[in-house]
């Protein structure tokens, strides 16, 4: 008896709609890095809003879970690189939990569309609903359950400069307004142009028009502008060991690992540096309880007169009771230690188990520890000379999260990672393009250390003026000027998304009001 649905699904799956929401997702997916063909975003939504032509609310939501999830399988293939290699799950295991997330996410693009069709059949313009509706849905996602703000729109974009200074206004949500207005103009114009009844987007058009120079303009004119300093400049080391994901946590090559990087980290310092940065978790021990490895590192400090910040697990008593933390080490020139960041934002099924009462099948990829902790507030660790923002890995994906540490007084983000488990994939490139809207944002230069790759400096415009290949030992070597710590971004969050979504519940109530006032008008009178 399910045969036969199956294959109405499966049909349905590759009609003419489905069809052009694949090519859709297709497109969306290759905006992003690699091979990163950002220009196709403009464009991507297209064979997608064809297929939204005169469609049923159920059938519009349908064609764009089609396009989510193609988009997302392509743009996240490399989980399975996670989960198999590293994660020890069977094939049989790795797949299905895959395509879960695949679908969550796949589900905020249907209910965009959703929205858009149900607005159009009240007689709101996809032009007004449609933009409104996906930032409301990407900005939703991006905390709920705990949230994944990975290959928003907006974040294909971090090449083009001019275009995205706007982040420091309202956060990537407002590139990839844009990026959807833009298609549905361009689909408008094409459909008018090819003798459809669909009249040609001149209102629309001439606010895309208004947006994007107003955009550019602004773009441009910050990009030329002469930043005053704000503090003195920082010569930095950043050390990229590329120590194996799989021998990474063994005792057996923790001399050979501390070696590496004091190699490393003595051929990049030999001009003189102010801070050095070690990836996350670089240090494969715990700091805290070492005190002969410890005092080899604060030895390093000295001989080299900077300042060493480095990742390490650590632990500490809450509440009786020993809690483990992800967390990264700053010691000054002297050795001394200044102070200890803690990762605030941790991965679910990387660093703990969610459900692991019920989930005891999934091992923890982070292994020889016990399931971490989220550090309790976002604390700046200060060099003396400028206060720097450590985010750990996963949570630099979260704008929240850097602006909390600017508002705390950093004026440097420097973000450690450890991408080595996403394997030769898009991963890491994926990862970088999101890290560096952060220093839009906040204003504030970003500085990345990864174990693997990839390693780079990010300035306060999101220029990413050096970086390192994946797999190789490396180092990136350079001056920054501390950030303003001064945007609207900064002062006002994420408030335009916020507004976005109450838009969107307000598109959605309206629609639904009026189709329940327009049935009722339809039943006929009783006879009395």
């Amino acid at each position: 008896m399910n045969a036969p649905a199956s294959f109405a699904t499966i049909q349905q799956l590759f009609d003419r709609r489905g069809c052009l929401a694949i090519t859709s997702g297709v497109l969306v997916a290759l905006s992003f890095p690699n091979p990163g063909l950002s220009f196709l975003a403009w464009v991507a939504l297209i064979p997608l809003l064809i297929a939204m032509e005169e469609s049923s609310p159920r059938i519009a939501f349908r064609i764009g879970m089609t396009c989510g999830i193609t988009g997302y399988a392509f743009i996240l293939y490399w989980l399975n690189i996670v989960f198999v290699r590293y994660g020890h799950l069977p094939w049989s295991v790795s797949i299905p939990v895959y395509l879960l997330l695949v679908l969550w996410l796949a589900l905020f693009y249907g209910l965009s569309i959703w929205v858009a069709r149900i607005g159009e059949r009240v007689g709101i313009k996809a032009a007004f609903t449609l933009p409104i509706a996906w930032v409301a849905f990407d900005f939703i996602r991006s905390f709920l359950f705990s949230g994944f703000a990975w290959a928003m729109l907006g974040h294909s974009q971090f090449r083009t400069l001019p275009l995205i200074q706007i982040a420091d206004l309202a956060g990537v949500y407002g590139i990839t307004l844009l990026i959807v207005l833009a298609n549905i103009v361009l689909y408008r114009a094409l459909r008018a142009l090819s003798g459809a009844t669909v009249p040609y987007p001149v209102k629309s058009a001439v606010v895309l028009l208004f947006l994007l120079c107003a955009t550019l303009f602004y773009g441009f004119n910050h990009l030329n502008k002469t930043e005053p300093d704000h503090g003195k400049p920082l010569r930095i080391a950043l050390i990229q060991g590329n120590i194996p994901q799989d021998v990474k946590w063994s005792p057996a090559f923790r001399e050979q690992t501390i070696n590496t990087y004091e190699r490393l980290t003595r051929e990049a310092a030999k001009g003189g540096v102010d801070l050095i940065v070690w990836p996350e978790s670089a240090v494969p021990f715990f700091f805290q309880d070492e005190p002969r490895e410890a005092a080899r590192l604060r030895n390093l400090a000295r001989e080299l007169n900077a300042c060493l910040l480095f990742g390490s697990p650590a632990h500490e008593l809450r509440n009786g009771k020993s809690t483990f933390l992800n967390s990264a080490f700053l010691l000054s020139p002297h050795g001394e230690t200044l102070g200890r960041a803690d990762k605030l934002h941790l991965v679910p099924l990387g660093e703990y188990i969610p459900l692991g009462r019920f989930l005891t099948f999934i091992n923890k990829l982070v292994v020889g520890i016990g399931d971490f902790s989220p550090g309790e507030s976002a604390v700046p660790l200060d060099t003396g000379n400028t206060k720097l923002g450590i985010q750990v890995c996963y949570e630099v994906i979260f704008p929240e999260l850097a602006r909390q540490y600017v508002q705390a007084g950093a004026r440097v983000l420097v973000a450690i990672t450890n991408d080595a488990w996403f394997g030769r994939s898009s991963a890491p490139y994926q990862h970088l393009a999101i890290s560096t809207f952060r220093a839009i944002e906040t204003r504030t230069p970003l500085i990345r250390a990864a174990n693997t790759g990839v390693t780079a400096i990010v300035d306060h415009n999101g220029y990413i003026s050096t970086m390192t290949g994946l797999f190789v030992e490396a180092y990136r070597t350079g001056e920054i000027k501390p950030g303003s710590g001064q945007s609207l971004y900064l002062t006002i969050g994420d408030t335009p998304a916020w507004l976005c979504v109450v838009l969107t519940a307000g598109i959605a109530l309206f629609a639904w009001f009026t189709q329940k006032k327009q049935g009722a008008t339809h039943v006929p009178r009783r006879n009395s």
